[in-house]
């Protein structure tokens, strides 16, 4: 009987536990391209199963993201309030190293108690202060508020340090990125250094010309295939083959991974502006065959269907359709111990653009037009156009069903 009890918390404790690693990045308002700040998460983990979940009866409302398993919602692993506070979190490797401390792992329960509770970084710190020492934590914790705030807080068993994204000393370039390492940890321990210099290579040449904004983080970040260790792009050498060429590359390293389970920006407000005007991009499922899926702070509207819970299925429709993709087209070897070492990268690109990636990102740009008209519209209002919200999850609803049942013979 105690061996069953175990097993069962253990296998409980699992739902709430992000046990794998994440690639991310906060920027300040002061350096994108619209002036509002930002968060990215591309998130890593064994729960490859992701839904958008909608939270009520808090002190704020909040959206978040959330395990299809976790049917309770008891973790969140990145989200936004109603008051423009947002939250995100990469894992850290290398903060208690040597430390005997049990870890708790319970970083999710941090997110969705601060989203529910802060609505400035002030507010979060406060939070981070009250915890019980040793925390059980070891995690770099992104934040941004509707303030202006933008900082990351590397997070250990004692406390944290701040790095805050609008001190020119910490953050020249405006953007602060984290992988699955603390720079205030020990060098050379934990993972993710070469993501780290892979985004930092594409933030910067983004940020010193255009400037940053969610579709770039999204189709040229979340789903980039360049390695900056090897200087190599798999999209590059392998895209513009003839279609149904099988081409498999060595897949280890890069931004998007075999256990990316979603990607998600969110988009913050200037100081004074409405904090319901915050919008979160998502691509729920696995990122390269998923597609990005904005939401709002709409009263009395549902989100949209394709990123949320259906029970038949045990997950979000386009998580489920992304899933089917990535297993029977993109990363399909079966046998042997390093299977998802290797990516088909013909399936996502050709030369005659029928690959799985360029098809979905056709319609992806569509979704970005509208939504980026409507949230300009919302902008200069001043308000949440509840209404236009609610025809525009209809339309892009719609939309993306027709594009997995046209383009790929899936029913969502």
């Amino acid at each position: 009987m105690k061996k069953l009890f175990v097993l069962l918390f253990f296998l409980t404790s699992l739902l709430l536990l992000d046990l794998s690693a994440c690639t991310t990045a906060i920027i300040s308002g002061k350096y994108t391209k619209n002036g509002r700040p930002m968060i990215w998460k591309n998130r890593d983990t064994w729960a490859l199963k992701n839904h958008v979940r909608y939270f009520t009866g808090f002190k704020y409302e909040f959206m978040g993201l959330v395990n299809s398993q976790d049917s309770l919602g008891k973790s969140v692993w990145i989200g936004v309030n109603k008051v423009g506070f947002a939250i995100m979190n990469s894992a850290s490797y290398n903060l208690n190293v040597g430390d005997n401390d049990k870890l708790t792992g319970l970083e999710g329960q941090v997110i969705k108690d601060a989203l529910a509770n802060c609505k400035t970084l002030a507010d979060f710190e406060s939070y981070l202060d009250s915890l019980p020492k040793p925390t059980g934590l070891e995690a770099n914790f992104g934040v941004i508020d509707a303030d202006g705030g933008a900082a990351y807080y590397e997070t250990n068993n004692k406390g944290y340090v701040k790095f805050d994204a609008n001190d020119p000393k910490v953050a020249p370039f405006g953007y602060i990125i984290r992988a699955n390492y603390s720079h205030t940890g020990q060098l050379g321990v934990g993972s993710g250094y070469i993501r780290y210099n892979t985004a930092n290579e594409l933030f910067y040449g983004q940020q010193s010309t255009v400037g940053l904004t969610p579709q770039f983080i999204e189709q040229n970040v979340t789903k980039g295939l360049g390695h900056f260790l090897t200087k190599e792009d798999l999209f590059q050498q392998y895209g513009n083959l003839n279609p149904g060429v099988v081409k498999y590359a060595h897949f280890l390293d890069y931004i998007p991974r075999t256990g990316s389970s979603s990607s998600v920006v969110v988009e913050g407000v200037m100081p004074g502006e409405n904090p319901n005007l915050c919008a979160m991009w998502s691509d729920v499922g696995f990122p390269l065959s998923s597609i990005v899926v904005p939401t709002f702070f709409a009263d009395n509207v549902a989100l949209p269907y394709v990123t949320t819970y259906k029970s038949e299925i045990k997950d979000a429709p386009v998580c489920n359709a992304a899933l089917q993709l990535k297993n029977e087209q993109i990363l399909n070897i079966r046998w042997g111990e390093k299977d998802d070492h290797y990516i088909n990268v013909n399936a996502l690109a050709n030369n005659q653009n029928t690959g799985i990636r360029q098809i979905i990102k056709t319609y992806e740009d569509e979704i970005y037009r509208k939504a980026n008209i409507l949230n300009n519209k919302q902008r200069n209002e001043g308000k949440v156009n509840v209404n236009e919200v609610k025809a525009f999850y209809k339309w892009m609803d719609d939309y993306i069903k027709e594009l997995y049942k046209k383009e790929f013979e899936i029913e969502i």
